[in-house]
């Protein structure tokens, strides 16, 4: 049995659970999120990324860390002092047959072994590769730190489960991330915006690159400001996106490289977008062979446009506002709309 926290009765403080808003908190916030208040947590999430958060996690990782993997040590930075507990999951498989890239599976190590004075850590190993029961038993593990109570977890993994499932049917609607938080949390989506008209772009990326807005600079805004429809791999739903895989004589061996390329085979091949912009982080090493992919498939497929935005700390917004601008005037110089 794990520790029983309090929280649990009435006038007791709730313990609270930091969860850094980077890397998995795209895809698995409202998971953790309903988890953790089902068993009588309260969820502390680190502030949207900023240039300290980023600068604090350049001090604190190793030098040869992509974009990604330094900003989520700024977001733990900025949560440590804060929480009684940080949630940093190692995962390993979240389909059953591939793995993350080996930055995830360690980080729970590599944020152990360079930030000092961290709080309890919660970095139970998701791996689904262990049968179809695996996220139910790992919830359940991670519900036994708070409660001993076994129909309280039970019913907190349901809540848990129901939530996700609303989440990714969001995603699926055409909604960002953070306009599905707010539609979640509040019953309206912050900052909707209706399609354009004219252009459609698929904007292809991890979701944490895509959905950060300070990783992207604000890419996916900045192409909704010009009139562009734009559509992600989170747009695409899993059974579609699993046929592009089993279309390829190889898939990669990386969870959410295989989901950039599945996605980039559908929009190819539905003739619905007017040209592919992939967003990478600079040395990522999966990253590298997924870029070339896609860049291949764009090219002899029929001939789509295609553009890499490559991030780092360094990359600065007007730079990428720029070729974006003109990514954007070309493709509606070809449809003839300028």
């Amino acid at each position: 049995m794990g520790t029983t926290w309090p929280g649990q009765g009435k006038g007791v403080i709730a313990v609270r659970v930091g969860v850094p808003r980077t890397l998995s908190y795209f895809s698995f916030y409202p998971l953790w999120k309903a988890l953790f208040e089902g068993v009588g947590a309260e969820v502390v999430v680190s502030p949207p990324s900023n240039k300290e958060l980023m600068d604090a996690g350049v001090r604190e990782t190793v030098n040869d860390a992509c974009v990604p993997i330094k900003l989520y040590h700024g977001h733990v930075e900025a949560l440590k002092d804060k929480v009684d507990i940080l949630f940093l999951p190692r995962l390993v498989s979240l389909d059953g047959k591939v793995t993350l890239c080996p930055k995830f599976l360690g980080l729970p190590d590599m944020v152990r072994y360079s930030i000092a004075g961290l709080p309890e850590l919660i970095d139970l190993r998701l791996d689904l590769k262990k049968g179809r029961h695996e996220l139910y038993r790992f919830l359940y593990r991670v519900g036994r730190r708070f409660t001993g109570n076994r129909a309280r977890i039970a019913a907190a993994i349901r809540a848990a489960r129901y939530n996700i499932q609303r989440y990714r049917k969001l995603l699926l609607q055409g909604l960002t991330p953070e306009e599905a938080f707010s539609l979640l949390e509040n019953g309206h989506a912050a900052n909707r915006r209706e399609k354009g008209a004219g252009i459609k772009l698929a904007v292809l990326g991890y979701p944490y690159a895509l959905y950060d807005d300070y990783v992207s600079v604000r890419l996916l805004e900045k192409l909704r400001l010009q009139g562009v429809d734009v559509v992600t791999p989170d747009m695409v739903a899993e059974p579609a996106l699993r046929r592009m895989g089993k279309s390829l004589p190889k898939n990669l061996f990386w969870y959410y490289s295989n989901r950039v390329v599945w996605a980039c085979l559908y929009y190819l091949r539905d003739y619905s977008v007017d040209g592919i912009i992939h967003v990478t982080a600079f040395g990522c090493g999966p990253d590298a062979m997924t870029n070339k992919l896609i860049e291949l498939e764009a090219k002899h497929s029929r001939q789509v446009p295609f553009m890499t935005v490559t991030i780092d700390e360094h990359t600065g917004e007007a730079g990428v506002e720029t070729r974006v601008e003109a990514f954007v005037d070309l493709l509606k110089r070809k449809k003839g709309l300028l």
